[in-house]
């Protein structure tokens, strides 16, 4: 990997593209849920869901996904699910997702851009501080349905 890196987001589902998912999925999660082609096409055919593909060198090295809403108490956005392949860290692919992502927001409109972190991922969290994102002491919970 030379280092020509791309992002983009993602507007059609294609089956190559599952793999290199389902492989960045396992680096992010110790038990991923199967991600199909029909999966892929859920999120790519979502008004509120937005996929960023990162490209080293053309190959898949790194997701994420923006998400938006509107509330009573204003539009929120939600980065969910940054990943990057072991392979590719080191070569700034997370920061130009994340900024990726905070452009797109901006222009989607006024709102509350949010994401969760793991204390434990420390090089992500020094990151997401570095991109301008503040620490919010909150709880958060969760429970699949």
């Amino acid at each position: 990997m030379n280092g020509d890196v791309s992002v983009y987001e993602l507007k059609e589902a294609t089956a190559g593209l599952v793999e290199p998912i389902n492989r960045l999925l396992r680096q992010l999660s110790s038990s991923p849920h199967p991600f199909t082609v029909d999966s892929l096409e859920a999120i790519v055919n979502s008004a509120n869901s937005h996929l960023f593909i990162a490209e080293v060198d053309g190959a898949v090295s790194g997701m994420l996904t923006l998400c938006d809403y509107l509330a009573p108490t204003g539009r929120k956005m939600w980065i969910e699910d940054v990943v990057v392949d072991e392979v590719a860290r080191g070569r700034s692919v997370g920061r130009l997702l994340v900024n990726t992502a905070i452009e797109y927001a901006k222009n989607i409109g006024p709102g509350t851009l949010m994401l969760t972190s793991r204390p434990s991922r420390e090089a992500a969290n020094a990151l997401y501080r570095s991109c301008g994102f503040v620490f919010k002491e909150t709880n958060n919970y969760k429970m699949d349905v």
